[in-house]
């Protein structure tokens, strides 16, 4: 014998039905079947509805009941002949007469029961299982209906009833021994206590009526037919790389369901459990699926966690206080206090202090258990040595569940790792002693976050998903995308890294996208996005708290850098090409980096000196080593270094500046790199990653560009040098005149940073550097001499997004 079981999306619509008919069929060849069915998919919840509008005196109910009766008798037109209709619509109007007349003594009491309520919603599985059965008998399938009133025998705990195991058996044996042909059907979730009274087995609980008489008749096997192939590695609704478990034991798929897998009901499981009859989770509308396989052993392979679970809606309940210490019967009480109020312990932690205790129930039942508890602690309140119940809501368990993880060490340390590194706060943990699980408690809104993360580092180790906001596509922006574009593929299938920009911002719109923006039209798609800030920017990419954020900054405003803050705190990493945020008072600075520190982040600026040089790297490995810097010396600009490798008196040297600017290697305003401002922000830069508390005032900057250029506009800026061009000229005959060439050039030594123009002789380092390049020389205790020189194209757009690249990479692995 086997049992199968169909919920109410297998049997939600005629045409689902006549599917469960051709399974049966195929299934009755081979042995005798019964068939466990559900209420039509959302029949329940209506019913529920009826009886809540007639108890708050809405008459609105009866049309609900009008809904309901239109769509049975409907169901019955379609899978019934014409011929033989007729008794079977007028049983489903009886019963639906009889819901009606139910939902109007509601109405005229104006409240009710959980025994009323039992009744009401057995009419959606007695309609629905005795339509069914007509239908099988109309498909030419001889099928026995039985009442599972007449079988099941439970107490009257109504809603959520207790089977006595023992008369079930016996009832359900005798009718087997009656029934002749090989096809059976019944309705689930309903029973009746031993007074014959209507009971119900709890919401899921026709998956528990299939497991009953499974165990009772000593089945074969029982098959749990729903709307997924199988249990999943996690909600395929939030993962969309959940997949399905092959096998799994009995163990982990109670624990599973405990934690809110919605698959299978969790006291299905316990009747076949004892007696060692497999159950198969199988999908109705893709039949031939394989599904997943629960017995005494699941196979294993791979990973020691099974799968990741949730319950939300969940309140901590804390009992605290110095008058808990040493003294026994606190715990107990606390629990009888709870149990008295008929509330569920879903979780429990206590410290190893004995200072609280701290319990997760349904956050519908807190306020209720504080009421309980408070009372049942009022002499200890009132002595003030244990303090009033603390409730905290808006909670959610997230559970890793495994049978082989108790000899798998590290796992703790993994799932605490992912949730820390990407700002996920845990506010309790339980590991229950057979280690088949490790539960945490985190904020609600994560739930899908911290999933994601989990179902990512245990069962897609070779795949890291990152999420990119990127403010900026001008120049450089543009490259970084374009860039991205391209190599998106390559990370992907080389380094088993899905990059994937997600938000877009300029000065004037920002636009997201659920999925990965299409690089090819990103143009297009911020077009079509909204007007707003940077705040607002900000706030979209912390509302949708994905995993591994990166917030990259191309601009160079001070607006954008002072968002920093915001998403470091959440745990999102910052690579800012800005060299705002950096070069801003050392205090804030400062604040960054611990920020970044303390939220388990990264945030990576290399491209604030040298674009795509690895400078500002190979500094920070330097100190982390070990080494002391003793001597920076630079030439930082790539525009400075243009302009003088260009200019040689044989032009204006404004057109040469020009020139720089139009081949996009100078800041939007010039007059930042040729007034060696940016300059002075680059060494500042390097001598606080070098440990130096340097601020911009305290640089020293040796100015080349005589005041009048330093007014008015760009143009005017323009304007002035060529009026000064005798000024310019001067200044290169007389280090041409020497053999020397002019690089601007910045140093720090002892505590103290300068800027400036200098004459560089043909010996020296600094003098052999062409176009654009930068070069940086590093004197240290281990470079005392001969320095760590670092040199290449220190300005363009291409080299500098490569650098935003790099650190984007960077910050994955952070």
């Amino acid at each position: 014998m086997q049992v199968l079981k169909f919920g109410g999306t297998s049997v939600g619509s005629p045409e689902a039905i006549q599917n469960v008919i051709s399974i049966v069929s195929e299934k009755i060849k081979k042995n005798k079947v019964i068939t466990v069915v559900s209420a039509f998919g959302g029949t329940t919840d209506l019913l529920l509805q009826c009886g809540q509008m007639a108890a708050s005196g809405d008459e609105a109910y009866k049309e609900l009941i009008q809904k309901i009766t239109t769509r049975h008798l409907d169901a019955v037109k379609q899978l019934i002949p014409v011929q033989q209709q007729s008794s079977y619509l007028s049983a489903v109007k009886k019963s639906c007469n009889e819901v009606e007349d139910l939902c109007n003594g509601i109405f005229l009491l104006g409240e009710t029961t959980a025994r009323t309520k039992d009744k009401l919603v057995s009419y959606g599985e007695l309609i629905s299982s005795q339509i069914i059965t007509a239908a099988f008998q109309a498909a030419g399938v001889a099928t026995t209906w039985w009442d599972s009133r007449k079988l099941i025998r439970t107490n009257a705990q109504y809603g959520n009833a207790i089977v006595d195991f023992k008369t079930t058996e016996a009832q359900l044996k005798t009718a087997a021994e009656e029934v002749s042909g090989n096809h059976i059907v019944m309705p689930g979730f309903i029973a009746s206590s031993a007074e014959g009274i209507t009971t119900t087995l709890g919401r899921g609980g026709s998956d528990y009526t299939a497991a009953i008489a499974a165990a009772c008749l000593d089945a074969e096997s029982l098959e749990i037919w729903t709307d997924v192939s199988g249990m999943m590695t996690a909600d395929p609704r939030w993962v969309p790389n959940a997949r399905v478990i092959p096998t799994i034991s009995y163990q982990e798929a109670m624990e599973l369901s405990h934690f809110g897998a919605k698959v299978i009901y969790p006291p299905t499981i316990q009747p076949v459990m004892n007696k060692q009859i497999p159950i198969w989770i199988k999908n109705t509308f893709a039949a031939a699926d394989t599904g997943t396989l629960i017995q005494q052993e699941g196979y294993r392979n791979g990973s020691p966690v099974r799968g990741i679970s949730s319950i939300n809606k969940l309140a901590l309940l804390s009992l605290e206080g110095s008058g808990m210490v040493g003294v026994p019967g606190f715990s107990r009480r606390l629990f009888e206090a709870l149990s008295a109020q008929q509330i569920n312990v879903i979780l429990i932690t206590q410290g190893s202090s004995e200072h609280s205790i701290c319990v997760g129930v349904d956050e519908a039942a807190a306020e209720l258990a504080k009421e309980a508890v408070d009372a049942a602690f009022a002499p200890e309140i009132s002595l003030q040595k244990v303090d009033p119940l603390e409730i905290e809501k808006g909670l959610s368990i997230v559970a890793l569940v495994g049978e082989q993880m108790k000899s798998h060490p590290g796992i703790s340390g993994k799932l605490f790792g992912a949730l820390g590194r990407n700002g996920v706060n845990v506010r309790a943990i339980a590991q229950g002693s057979s280690e088949r699980n490790i539960s945490a408690v985190i904020a609600t809104s994560d739930v899908k976050k911290a999933i994601n993360l989990l179902h990512e580092e245990f069962f897609e180790t070779s795949l890291k998903q990152v999420n990119l906001f990127i403010s900026g596509v001008g120049n450089v922006g543009s490259r970084l995308l374009q860039q991205l574009h391209q190599q998106q593929q390559y990370l992907l299938h080389h380094n088993k890294l899905q990059l994937r920009v997600v938000g877009l911002a300029n000065s004037k719109k920002i636009a997201f996208s659920e999925d990965a923006i299409d690089l090819s039209n990103w143009k297009a798609f911020l077009d079509n996005g909204k007007e707003a800030s940077i705040h607002e920017f900000v706030d979209g990419i912390l509302e949708r708290n994905l995993r591994n954020t990166v917030f990259v900054d191309i601009t160079a405003s001070k607006e954008v850098a002072g968002v920093y803050p915001r998403l470091l705190e959440k745990s999102c990493a910052v690579v800012a090409c800005n060299k705002i945020a950096c070069s801003s008072p050392y205090v804030y600075y400062r604040e960054l980096k611990e920020k970044a520190r303390v939220n388990n982040t990264g945030f990576l600026f290399e491209t604030n000196v040298g674009a795509g040089l690895p400078v500002i790297g190979t500094l920070n490995d330097l100190v982390r080593s070990g080494d002391k810097i003793k001597r920076i010396e630079a030439v930082l600009s790539g525009t400075l270094n243009y302009v003088f490798n260009h200019y040689d008196g044989s032009r204006p040297f404004a057109e040469v500046v020009r020139q720089a600017q139009n081949e996009g290697y100078t800041e939007p305003d010039p007059r930042l790199d040729l007034s060696g401002t940016d300059v002075m922000r680059k060494i500042m830069i390097l001598a606080r990653e070098a440990g130096e508390q340097l601020e911009m005032d305290a640089i020293t900057n040796h100015r080349f560009l005589p005041a009048s250029c330093m007014e008015g506009s760009v143009e005017d800026f323009y304007a002035s040098m060529l009026k000064e061009e005798d000024h310019f000229r001067n200044i290169y005959e007389e280090a041409n005149k020497n053999g020397n060439k002019l690089k601007f050039v910045a140093a720090f030594h002892n505590g103290k940073a300068e800027v400036g123009l200098q004459q560089i002789s043909p010996g020296h380092d600094l003098y052999h550097l062409y176009g654009k390049d930068n070069i940086v020389l590093f004197y240290t205790e281990r470079y005392p001499e001969q320095p760590m020189v670092i040199k290449g194209a220190g300005a363009g757009a291409d080299v500098t997004a490569s650098g935003v690249f790099a650190d984007i990479l960077r910050a994955t692995l952070t």
